[in-house]
C-alpha cells in the first residue's frame, strides 16, 4: 500500500481524526504522529491532501422541531409492547428500574444524530447505558442522576 492509503484507512479506523480534518482543525503533524502508519512528513502531507477531498464538516441537524422527552425508572423488561428500547433480548420499559430514558422524535433524527448525542454526551461525562435510533427517533439511557443534565444535553446537540 501506498502512504497515502495507509493514512485513509488509519483515518477511517479513527473517526475523529476524519472530523477534526472536515472541520478544518486538524494538527497534521500531530495527526500523523497519532496515526503512526509511516513517516511523520508524508503522512502529514497525505492528510493535507485527504483533507481536501472531503466535504466540509456539518453537525447533523435535524430538520424542523425536535421533540425530547424525559422519563425516569426504566429497567429490564419481558414485555416488548412496554419496551421504551431494545439491544437484542435486552429491553428497557418504565417500571421501577434506576435508568432515565431520553427520546428526541422529529424530521431528520436518525442514527447519525445519534451518533452525535452519544459523543455529546461522553463529552459531559455521562454514561449511556443503552441507545438506539431510526428514521425519526431516537432513545438513550443514562444513569437517574444523569437525566436532567443528559435531557438538556441532548436537546442542544439536536438543535
Amino acid at each position: 500500500m501506498t502512504v497515502a492509503a495507509d493514512t485513509r484507512r488509519a483515518v477511517r479506523a479513527n473517526p475523529f481524526v476524519r472530523d477534526a480534518l472536515r472541520a478544518g482543525i486538524c494538527n497534521y503533524t500531530a495527526a500523523a504522529r497519532f496515526l503512526g502508519v509511516g513517516e511523520e512528513e508524508a503522512v502529514a502531507a497525505a492528510l493535507r491532501r485527504y483533507a481536501e477531498d472531503l466535504a466540509d464538516y456539518e453537525p447533523p441537524t435535524p430538520a424542523g422541531r425536535v421533540r425530547v422527552n424525559m422519563q425516569s425508572g426504566l429497567g429490564p423488561t419481558d414485555d416488548p409492547d412496554a419496551a421504551l428500547v431494545r439491544v437484542a433480548d435486552t429491553m428497557l420499559a418504565p417500571g421501577g428500574g434506576d435508568l432515565t430514558g431520553i427520546t428526541a422524535t422529529g424530521d431528520g433524527v436518525d442514527p447519525v444524530t445519534l451518533a452525535h448525542v452519544v459523543a455529546r454526551l461522553d463529552a459531559e461525562g455521562v454514561a449511556v447505558g443503552a441507545a438506539g435510533a431510526t428514521d425519526g427517533v431516537l432513545v438513550v439511557a443514562v444513569n437517574r442522576r444523569d437525566g436532567p443534565d443528559a435531557l438538556r444535553d441532548v436537546e442542544d446537540a439536536v438543535q
